[in-house]
């Protein structure tokens, strides 16, 4: 263990037990260095790409510092879907199993007596949307009187026009002296700046795509532009085959999961249009292995940590860096062993795809697929 990280045997017994039970050996970069600082009560701003371990490095302070005494609303976690809102509150739950420590989740759209019942349990961290958290705060259903932590999680998402008063009024009706921690995958200038009029004095933690790519197989497939869609069917029967496949455009996915489902690939499918209901039963859908794959836009895809996905598979070629690193964390999240990253490319789209792999310092290797088997290409040849 790094000297940092000795930090954790002053946690809760209950935090280091939970800890060794989901086996993890180290801390990530971000828990490593976001943990220490936020225990210290400063206000944070970090950025850490996706799947990385962000959830845990602001969780993890608040459930050390939560006084179990005290059955008022302790911490506030800000999320802008409904399924981030959901996960992280399964995740405190799972780590407060024995303790008495109760959460609640607040979504916009959710029956609002039924959320209020919730309430009577007296949770002391809820997580929410804001525009339904600020709601029971206005109702006076929530008092904001005992919090000691407010965290926007996904801010590049939560910092925009439609949400940035709500979160301020938010903010502003908690205590002088909370702490507010703010994270992202990604933060742009201007949400940066908008985070930083909300925190005094944050420190800013930056973890690098290059340092927090996850182990995985970098491959690409050269095709025509018409034969995407027979590779991803042959993909999609790959053994243990659990795989997100990404498109850029609603309506070329709508037409590609219509072919795919007329040639008998059980897909899931969620993008930007999508209901809320059947969003919520395709996720379920793949997350159960029903489906083994899930073909998503990346506005949709947003928010969603899916355990035990194989392989992320790029139809339309990344245009940056950014969008490979987002899309690709699905796949090998917090360090595990196993993953593989596939572009499908025209011979046009193959320069590309070499051109983010050298900015991102991988290895991507070109391959064919061969009887339903992923071969490398000298092999065929040879």
């Amino acid at each position: 263990m790094t000297e940092q990280w000795e930090l954790l045997n002053t946690f809760k017994p209950f935090i280091k037990e939970a800890w060794e039970k989901e086996n993890f050996t180290k801390p990530t970069s971000i828990q490593e260095q976001a943990i220490p600082t936020i225990l210290e009560g400063k206000d944070v701003i970090a950025e850490s790409p996706t799947g990385t371990g962000k959830t845990l490095a602001y969780l993890l302070p608040i459930l050390q510092n939560i006084d179990v005494a005290n059955s008022g609303v302790q911490a506030v976690i800000l999320a802008s879907s409904h399924e981030l809102v959901m996960q992280i509150n399964q995740e405190i739950q799972k780590w407060t199993m024995n303790e008495p420590i109760n959460s609640a989740s607040f979504i916009g759209g959710a029956n609002v007596k039924r959320q209020l019942e919730k309430l009577k349990k007296r949770p002391q961290i809820i997580v929410g949307t804001p525009g339904r958290t600020y709601e029971l705060i206005k109702m006076k259903k929530v008092k904001m009187n005992h919090v000691k932590m407010i965290v926007l999680d996904e801010a590049d998402q939560l910092l925009v026009a439609e949400h940035i008063p709500t979160v301020q009024n938010i903010v502003k009706s908690a205590l002088a002296d909370r702490q507010i921690v703010v994270f992202s995958a990604t933060l742009k200038e201007e949400t940066e700046k908008v985070a930083t009029s909300l925190l005094q004095n944050p420190e800013k933690i930056r973890i690098e795509k290059e340092d927090a790519l996850p182990p995985v197989e970098h491959i690409y497939f050269e095709c025509e532009a018409r034969d995407k869609i027979e590779f991803v069917r042959k993909l999609g029967r790959l053994d243990k085959m659990r795989g997100i496949a990404f498109m850029k455009d609603i309506g070329n996915l709508s037409v590609f999961a219509e072919k795919l489902a007329y040639k008998g690939l059980p897909i899931a499918v969620i993008h930007g249009d999508t209901k809320k209901q059947d969003r919520a039963k395709a996720i379920q859908e793949f997350r159960s292995g029903k489906k083994p794959l899930l073909l998503a836009t990346d506005v949709a895809a947003r928010g969603l940590d899916i355990e035990g996905v194989t392989h992320v598979i790029h139809i339309d070629v990344p245009e940056e860096v950014n969008q490979y690193v987002h899309r690709s964390g699905r796949t090998g999240r917090l360090g595990s062993s196993f993953g593989t990253i596939i572009s499908l490319v025209t011979s046009r789209e193959e320069r590309t795809i070499k051109q983010l792999a050298r900015k991102l310092g991988i290895d991507v290797q070109k391959k064919v697929l061969i009887k339903g088997q992923i071969r490398d290409v000298r092999r065929q040849n040879g």
